[in-house]
């Protein structure tokens, strides 16, 4: 069984449980049958399909997603980062269900990790104004991070640190599945759109990847350290703009 199967097959029963839904009662909202759902518990088949992630996420609905959170929240793959962080910053999900768009930030500061939740800080609020002079609302976005617990100092995360919480992103963006993603920073563009990419050259349009629109960025960070007058900032709001426009 490979990690990816493994995680997942992990997650669906946890998700299952606290919906407390049978294997047959999760076949028959799902549309799966009941060998397929043992199986993917079992962990003897690969890590489906999206279509097939999107069918268990619809059956299990917000049971499902609350559970994935509840999952992630004792987590320690990585230790250096288990054994520093106060919380587990998992993420704000719209109160509606599916979000209308998902920003993807790189990890949580100081101030996420003392409160739990992500984009609280400085770079939060600047956010919060720029998402408003674009003309979308925090509210509508899903808000999540590529690693979710603060490494020390508010250091770069680790390539290990980001591989081993892959998994929980992959199945947050499978769950909520948003149209339209905004990926903050280049270490989130790296996330979506591979190691090689250069945020110059992958900013001001969208990138196909899974059936999703995905935007990268400025990180509200770099608005800030550059200034109010500086192009991460104008860059920034710019992107945010297009974005309004696609979801319009």
């Amino acid at each position: 069984m490979d990690r990816d199967s493994a995680t997942f097959s992990m997650v669906l029963r946890q998700l299952r449980t606290a919906a407390a839904l049978s294997q047959e009662e999760l076949a028959t909202r799902s549309g799966l049958s009941l060998r397929g759902i043992s199986d993917l518990e079992r962990g003897v088949r690969q890590t489906p399909r999206l279509e097939t992630v999107r069918m268990l996420a619809d059956a299990l609905g917000e049971d499902g997603r609350a559970a994935l959170a509840a999952a992630a929240r004792p987590c320690v793959a990585c230790p250096e980062l288990a054994a520093t962080r106060q919380h587990v910053v998992v993420g704000d999900v719209p109160a509606g269900g599916r979000p209308r768009f998902a920003l993807v930030g790189e990890a949580p500061g100081a101030n996420e990790d003392e409160t739990g939740r992500p984009f609280v800080g400085r770079s939060g609020q600047l956010l919060d104004r720029l998402l408003a002079e674009a003309g979308l609302e925090r509210a509508e976005a899903a808000v999540l991070n590529i690693v979710k617990c603060r490494p020390p100092g508010n250091r770069t995360p680790k390539a290990s640190e980001v591989a081993r919480c892959s998994g929980w992103l992959r199945r947050q963006l499978e769950l909520l599945d948003p149209p339209v993603v905004v990926a903050l920073g280049l270490s989130s563009a790296k996330w979506f759109l591979g190691p090689r990419t250069v945020l110059a050259q992958a900013r001001g349009r969208a990138h196909d990847v899974d059936g999703r629109a995905v935007w990268a960025t400025y990180h509200p960070s770099a608005a800030i350290r550059f200034g109010p007058n500086g192009a991460p900032r104008a860059g920034l709001l710019a992107d945010l703009t297009a974005v309004a426009g696609s979801l319009a």
